[in-house]
């Protein structure tokens, strides 16, 4: 017994003693990170969501990969898309919680108007919505693991007049940053490939969802091929088909066309069997098949319900927390901002929407596109694959168009 007391004694000192010297157990780091969302008001169901897939990534991977570190996540509510009550929660978890990671943002207008906290902290945001192509031109502390608008906008502009058979069209936007992108990146590329453009009807705010019959009416009367539209996800999905469909678009002989913000998995079974036919075109669907979103979709469904189903804004968040992740892995729970966005730079992942990567030039997404067809198996809707681009770059920032440019 006494002589192992005496062993006991002795490595107690040891320890001690290297830990005096700084060569003791490395401690384990608390990585704080603040997350500004949409947690209520009319995009509440958004940002809820993107907190799913990031909480199901932390339960399938990320605690496991963190090891004895962990990450502290402080959550504010932006509460609508207007971008003063994010500014005020950015700079709020910058000065009083200081963090060491900002991310979240569903809508444009909440990292646009946060953008010049973000440069003069040097803290690094990695955005998992907001869509307006310029936005990482805002400041070299800003990547994004989502879209711009003109990943999808720009080459369903090509496709709709060399696969759809669409020589005119009609764009409907919601009147904000995203949408009036979403609108250029449309035009630009139908227009380059042939075909013209007939009408551009901005169709309301984000906050609240307007009545479209008088916008769609309009654009009936034009008479084009296809009607590109672009709406915030979320309750406008409904209303947007709800509407052309009681308009009797379809019979006229137009075309429903438009990003996958208008096919969102989460609203797909509210629009109706008589949209089938309605080709979008995005980067992810819940009926993806390859492995890694088979595991993802079984994972969602055993967490939060087998009757719920996962979308792009919850793959958004699923990846975006594989790269703040692997962030503090690479740096042991040291968070240096400049070395975190080297980290980001480059960062591959094999997400269940396909495989990732981020631009080290420009810190925006690179991803597989996909041409959707909306198909009905009786009254339930799925989403047939028609077409995959592979790993498309940001085409606003590779043909240096408008802001993009800068």
């Amino acid at each position: 017994m006494n002589r192992i007391g005496g062993r006991m004694r002795w490595l107690l000192l040891m320890v001690a003693a290297l830990a005096m010297l700084g060569v003791g157990v490395a401690q384990a780091k608390t990585v704080k990170v603040g997350v500004v969302l949409t947690y209520s008001g009319g995009g509440a169901s958004l940002g809820t969501t993107v907190q799913k897939g990031m909480d199901l990534y932390m339960d399938v991977e990320g605690n496991k990969k963190l090891g004895a570190n962990k990450i502290e996540f402080i959550k504010r509510d932006s509460k609508n898309p207007g971008g003063d009550v994010a500014k005020t929660a950015v700079q709020e978890l910058i000065v009083n919680e200081k963090v060491d990671i900002l991310t979240g943002f569903v809508f444009s207008p909440d990292i646009i108007a946060s953008a010049p906290l973000v440069a003069q902290s040097k803290t690094p945001a990695l955005v998992l919505n907001a869509g307006t192509a310029w936005i990482t031109t805002l400041s070299p502390y800003i990547a994004r693991v989502s879209f711009t608008m003109w990943h999808s906008g720009y080459p369903l502009g090509d496709y709709a007049y060399k696969h759809l058979g669409c020589k005119t069209a009609a764009v409907g936007y919601t009147d904000y940053p995203p949408g009036k992108d979403s609108r250029d990146a449309f035009t630009t590329s139908f227009e380059a490939a042939g075909g013209k453009v007939l009408e551009a009807v901005p169709m309301g705010g984000p906050a609240q969802v307007p009545d479209f019959t008088p916008f769609m009416q309009r654009v009936k009367d034009a008479k084009p091929d296809c009607f590109y539209v672009f709406v915030p996800a979320g309750n406008h999905v409904a209303a947007v088909s709800k509407t052309f469909n009681a308009l009797g678009m379809r019979a006229a002989g137009i075309k429903l066309i438009g990003p996958a913000d208008i096919s969102q998995d989460t609203q797909l079974q509210s629009i109706g069997p008589e949209s089938a036919g309605m080709v979008t075109m995005g980067h992810y669907q819940a009926d993806l098949d390859n492995p890694a979103n088979k595991r993802f979709v079984a994972a969602w469904k055993a967490k939060y319900g087998a009757d719920t189903v996962p979308d792009f804004l919850a793959v958004q968040g699923y990846d975006g927390m594989a790269a703040i992740v692997e962030a503090v892995v690479k740096q042991n729970g040291d968070i240096d901002p400049d070395r975190t966005m080297k980290i980001w730079e480059g960062w591959h992942f094999d997400s269940p929407r396909g495989p990732i990567m981020i631009d080290p030039d420009t810190r925006d997404i690179v991803q597989d596109i996909k041409a959707f067809e909306v198909v009905a198996q009786g009254n339930h809707l799925m989403m047939k694959t028609l077409d995959t681009i592979p790993q498309v770059k940001d085409p606003c920032k590779a043909h240096k168009i408008g802001r993009c440019g800068q």
